[in-house]
């Protein structure tokens, strides 16, 4: 089922989320909801509270030809970066049409579970590093307008501010 998206400005994209800690059949029809979500927005990541739901779940696939590759990090930690960076103009869901360029390490090894509670760890790099670092910003209510310089992020709210404007007027 598809997801409505919250768009920045909103109070929950701010927040710090719980971790989930029930393995339940929710949590596997929430995760196919936020997969869904994604690839129909199309976004290559999307982080549970961009749907309003406060719990620590992302998924994400960078595979942008070929066979799709959909990953659901229950509770993901990065457990390693390295000190070489890598800058990606970066684009989010909630952010609809406004990019910058953002500086995250290279390379991080992520902890997280699946949607059956199991322990995975991996690492990533490139678009997929870019990618998961961004996704777990979301779980603790930060938003990659949160590294750029402040009349920048003031100028991208405003025009978010005219766009949810815009949108209530028209649906």
């Amino acid at each position: 089922m598809l997801r409505p998206i919250l768009i920045h400005p909103d109070p929950r994209l701010k927040k710090v989320c719980d971790p989930v800690t029930e393995f339940t059949a929710d949590l596997r029809r929430l995760a196919d909801d936020m997969l869904e979500t994604m690839y129909d927005a199309p976004g290559i990541g999307l982080a549970a509270p961009q749907i309003a739901v406060t719990k620590r779940m992302i998924v994400m696939d960078c595979i942008k030809e070929g066979t799709p590759e959909p990953m659901v990090l229950i509770n993901p930690v990065i457990s390693w970066s390295s000190e070489d960076v890598s800058t990606y103009e970066e684009g989010c869901l909630s952010i609809p049409e406004q990019y910058a360029e953002v500086n995250r390490p290279a390379e991080v090894r992520v902890t997280w579970l699946d949607v059956d509670g199991k322990a995975h760890e991996q690492q990533f790099s490139g678009l997929w590093a870019t990618c998961v670092q961004h996704e777990i910003d979301h779980l603790n209510g930060k938003l990659f307008i949160d590294y750029l310089g402040p009349l920048k992020r003031q100028m991208i709210t405003r025009k978010m501010e005219k766009l949810k404007r815009e949108r209530a007027r028209h649906p």
